[in-house]
């Protein structure tokens, strides 16, 4: 895949969208700050992507850690900026999935402590955390739950001091390197959403193990993890008990629309290299560019994009202003943005022709990278019905 980009600084985002009061003046900085940086990692990306999905997921998340991304995510003291965090993903998705899939796995993980976690936890796990110390991963699904985390059975028992956990989680990114795992479990004997707790628990806590490592379509760190009498310590839950299903809830309902930043990210580098290679691949009767099908399809990639921009730049602005009913936006970003992004890598192949189909080109991979994120954080499906959810109770926001 083609990774050195020209220019003195490469053009990731919209610099009209950025202008709007959506945006303070640090979030313009930070973009430009990304378009810097995208320059300067883009000559060691062909080396490092030839690492192994795991070894190349250590060496990102140390990475970001050291130059300080995380700090968008919150700390201690300070809650997630998620105008900052969704800029972040555009931009690394732009320069590699694998920096968006470090990144973001990092902040999930990251975020129940940062905003449920007791003082201890957050002065205790954060700084090795937030310097990309220690890896995280969030383990919610399982192998008969996805979406439908209410549905959730493993379980975890008081004994004493502590709880013992028993059962499988699967799907979970970064399973194989993580040094700890946000595990929610059943720690109530009563079925459905109330009976659930969330807990922090360490990679090498006797009785928890990988167990399996899967090999997606768009290579990543996947693996399913087992607890087979997993003693962890009381005092590792985050938050009270019964209420993991509603931090959880929280977490992937801010975090959706980062989702479609990821998307656009990854849409914008399709879009970018399918008008270059329109306006250099020649023909008989001039370049594809010239095709009048070829600019309808950049068109409407450009308004695609915008929209994109615009309802994420919503989003993200009414979470960090804490506005009553931003889940509903949080999914039609999401929605809307994995949507198109899907449609603007399809016609960036199309316009490509046979050359897109080659391994490792640009469009190649962005095909394969794209699909999964109408999936992640809960499928287009679960989108729809969350924004029927709001047409039916419009009172809730």
């Amino acid at each position: 895949m083609q990774h050195r980009f020209e220019g003195a600084a490469v053009k990731i985002f919209d610099t009209s969208v950025l202008r709007l009061p959506l945006y303070e003046e640090r979030h313009r900085q930070l973009a430009r700050r990304i378009e810097s940086w995208a320059d300067e990692i883009s000559p060691e990306l062909g080396e490092i992507e030839r690492r192994p999905p795991a070894e190349m997921g250590r060496h990102l998340t140390a990475l970001f850690g050291r130059n300080g991304w995380y700090a968008a995510v919150g700390g201690a003291d300070a809650a997630p900026d998620f105008r900052s965090i969704c800029l972040i993903r555009e931009g690394f998705a732009f320069v590699h999935d694998l920096c968006d899939f470090a990144f973001s796995i990092q902040a999930l993980a990251a975020t129940p402590l940062i905003r449920y976690g007791s003082a201890e936890q957050r002065a205790t796990l954060l700084p090795d955390i937030l310097a990309g110390r220690s890896i995280g991963c969030l383990a919610l699904s399982e192998p008969d739950v996805g979406s439908d985390i209410a549905s959730v059975s493993l379980r975890a028992e008081r004994r004493g001091e502590s709880y013992v956990l028993t059962g499988t989680k699967t799907w979970i990114s970064n399973a194989d390197i993580a040094d700890f795992a946000i595990v929610l479990a059943r720690t109530a004997d009563q079925s459905g959403p109330l009976g659930l707790s969330l807990f922090f628990v360490r990679a090498q806590s006797s009785g928890m193990r990988v167990v399996e490592t899967i090999e997606a379509m768009a290579p990543r760190s996947f693996g399913s993890l087992s607890f087979d009498e997993c003693i962890v310590p009381a005092a590792q839950m985050i938050g009270k008990p019964g209420l993991g299903f509603q931090i959880a809830g929280e977490i992937l309902e801010q975090y959706r629309m980062t989702v479609g930043a990821a998307a656009t990210g990854f849409a914008r580098r399709a879009r970018s290299a399918a008008l270059k290679w329109a306006r250099s691949r020649r023909l008989s009767t001039g370049t594809v560019w010239d095709m009048q099908l070829t600019k309808s399809k950049l068109a409407d990639s450009e308004a695609a994009l915008t929209a994109s921009a615009l309802l994420i730049a919503q989003a993200a602005w009414e979470i960090d202003q804490q506005i009553r009913g931003y889940g509903k936006h949080s999914s039609i970003a999401k929605l809307v943005a994995t949507e198109h992004a899907q449609r603007i890598i399809d016609d960036a192949v199309q316009i490509f022709g046979a050359a897109g189909i080659v391994k490792d080109t640009v469009p190649e991979r962005l095909y394969r990278q794209i699909r999964s994120l109408r999936i992640y954080e809960g499928t287009s499906e679960i989108q729809r019905l969350i924004i029927a959810s709001h047409l039916q109770h419009p009172d809730i926001g």
